[in-house]
């Protein structure tokens, strides 16, 4: 019997119009009304999934005073920020603030005071597509509407810009392989599983850089200075590709990135690191100039000059790398902060090892 209830129950809300269903879920118990969400309307990462029932909603012949009267009752039990105005149909055809209502004369009709062509969100839209359409609006509540504009629901812009922190807030995890699903609470061994897959592809990326150092096995046996400089040069590139990498992720979160700006993006931290490889390869050639020195090496100005070139070089391909690399996942169809931070930090090790230990080959031995 317990059973049959619930299969008759689950086709009920399954069958229910949006708005009722609304209305359930308000009165429902957080954890309980998320699963109904998720299983019977809406996804959690789309706008229907925070969407809350519409209240103070009313027809465009009724009065301020009519309308203020029955707002009494509501405010007692929700927070009204706007009142919603539809037809006969339900179809959202303006919206009056309570500032405007409480100023206008009891007799007036909502309609002659109502603002039109209001812009309003779809149930479906993905949360990161309703953070970019109602980033220059800060408004406290945004409609929802279907496609033939029947208002359904409404979500408030503290709900878009909680779930918008949390997305900008996520990115540094997913970088390195941390996903958007764990949390301090999570299990030990889901956050183990969510994690040692990243560890093991990173493990693989370290295994090339140290491949290109074997390369160079013998310009190291000979030259041991350069060993001192190659956690410097490394870590300064990392850190330039770093910086690209994070503007270049909250670019595309916020939908800053246009089409066809792309390149423009990489051409610009391929630039910004080719300045600050300049004036950072000043400071650690000199200091190269001066550690040689001390270690009365012979070729103390070249090592000096071979760093300041390694640095400049370094520093620009992992400004474009930082660029390139979520650009590139994103092309390939996957996220573009997932692990993005592995595949950058291979590429500068690569390429900043290389070129450094490349041009003391070439310049000294």
């Amino acid at each position: 019997m317990q059973k049959l209830l619930g299969n008759i129950a689950h086709d009920i809300l399954a069958h229910l119009p949006p708005a009722q269903f609304q209305d359930i879920i308000a009165a429902t118990p957080p954890d309980v009304a998320a699963r109904w969400r998720l299983e019977f309307r809406y996804p959690e990462d789309s706008v229907g999934g925070l969407m809350e029932p519409a209240v103070g909603v009313f027809r465009p012949d009724q009065t301020v005073g009519q309308a203020t009267e029955t707002l009494r009752e509501i405010a007692k039990d929700h927070l009204i920020t706007y009142c919603f105005i539809t037809d006969e149909d339900g179809k959202l055809v303006g919206v009056v603030t309570m500032r405007d209502l409480l100023l206008n004369i009891r007799e007036k009709k909502i309609e002659e005071l109502m603002l039109r062509n209001i812009f309003s969100l779809r149930p479906t839209m993905p949360l990161l597509d309703a953070m970019k359409a109602t980033m220059n609006r800060h408004y406290p509540v945004y409609p929802i509407c279907t496609e033939d504009n029947k208002l359904l629901g409404l979500v408030r812009g503290q709900s878009l810009a909680e779930a918008q922190a949390f997305e900008l807030s996520a990115q540094a995890g997913s970088m390195v392989g941390v996903g958007k699903e764990e949390r301090l609470a999570t299990p030990l061994w889901r956050s183990f599983l969510f994690r040692h897959p990243w560890l093991q592809l990173n493990l693989l990326t370290a295994f090339i850089a140290a491949a290109v150092v074997g390369l160079f096995e013998h310009t190291l046996d000979q030259i041991v200075l350069l060993a001192v400089f190659l956690p410097v040069l490394a870590g300064q590139s990392g850190n330039t590709g770093c910086q690209a990498l994070a503007v270049s992720l909250r670019a595309m979160t916020l939908g800053e990135l246009k089409a066809g700006q792309e390149w423009a993006a990489v051409l610009k931290e391929a630039t910004l690191g080719l300045a600050n490889g300049a004036l950072v390869g000043i400071s650690a050639g000199a200091g190269m100039v001066i550690y040689a020195s001390m270690m009365k090496s012979p070729v103390a100005w070249k090592l000096g000059g071979i760093v300041f070139l390694a640095m400049i070089g370094s520093c620009l391909v992992s400004g474009a790398c930082g660029a390139l690399v979520p650009l590139v996942l994103r092309r390939l169809g996957a996220d573009p902060a997932t692990a993005s931070s592995i595949f950058l930090t291979t590429a500068t090790d690569v390429v900043s090892m290389g070129l450094f230990l490349g041009l003391a080959t070439w310049l000294i031995l």
